[in-house]
């Protein structure tokens, strides 16, 4: 089996290196998009290099954020969810796929297919109208004989038991987000533990924490300081006892943003 190496850089950005191929999700790498500021150092710029393939799963500002996009290489294959090409050409990026759920493409030895996912897919969100409007998928890679599922933004969906039937390695799932509350189409640390028991992955790694916070939310003395703080640090923890607890045999594996992700041995070298 070959073995995926993985490093989270933050929020849902991670480095998957597989079959001869690296992989970059949703990169954000500035110190801020929009209202929301890093809590966390920015990733070395070393780890944004190299990238053959860079998988964005929605078009949400914290998942497909153009500043960031444009740290990285430009010759990159960019793939986004059917229906935004056009947009993401426009914004002066040449070499984009589309790929929807159910779909697959190759790149060298690297298959990647999409996966539906259970969350909004408009630019500027459920309650705007402004920007294109694409489905959110996740995403499924193979090669080497290894299988790693990112789900990207999502709640729990049925599909989820029809990928554990197939088979995963290693599954990528967030366990929060950015705020004091997660809004629709997201993952708490009880329904991330209820997608591991439906995919059954010999590992899930948590992302999705310990990234951003609303500008002033951790540190201004207001009534929501003291939860925004533990938001930071407890949800993959919260996470890997809801597991522990379902007596599920997936191995939980935490890595804080900015760190290598340290797999077992056997799927990791």
């Amino acid at each position: 089996m070959g073995s995926p190496r993985l490093h989270f850089l933050g929020h849902s950005t991670v480095r998957v290196e597989l079959a001869g191929r690296t992989v970059l999700t949703d990169p954000l790498l500035t110190a801020s998009v929009g209202p929301l500021r890093r809590v966390v150092p920015v990733p070395d710029p070393a780890l944004r290099e190299g990238v053959d393939v860079v998988l964005l799963s929605h078009l949400h500002a914290d998942h497909l954020h153009l500043r960031s996009l444009r740290l990285l290489d430009p010759g990159a294959r960019y793939v986004v969810p059917r229906g935004a090409g056009r947009w993401l050409r426009r914004h002066g990026f040449a070499r984009v796929d589309e790929l929807g759920a159910g779909e697959t493409l190759a790149d060298g030895d690297l298959r990647i297919t999409g996966v539906h996912a259970a969350h909004s897919g408009h630019r500027w969100g459920p309650r705007y109208t402004g920007g294109p409007d694409a489905g959110a998928v996740g995403h499924l890679l193979e090669g080497d004989g290894s299988t790693v599922y990112l789900s990207g933004d999502t709640a729990l969906h049925g599909g989820m038991e029809l990928l554990g039937e197939r088979g995963v390695d290693v599954a990528v799932l967030p366990v929060w987000g950015w705020g004091a509350d997660l809004g629709p189409g997201h993952l708490d640390p009880a329904d991330a533990a209820e997608a591991v028991a439906r995919l059954r992955p010999r590992i899930a790694v948590p992302v999705h924490w310990g990234t951003l916070a609303p500008m002033g939310a951790t540190r201004l003395p207001t009534p929501l300081r003291a939860r925004m703080r533990r938001l930071l640090v407890e949800p993959p923890l919260t996470f890997a006892r809801e597991v522990a607890a379902r007596g599920l045999a997936t191995d939980v594996v935490v890595a804080r943003p900015g760190d290598p992700v340290p797999l077992l041995p056997g799927v990791a070298p």
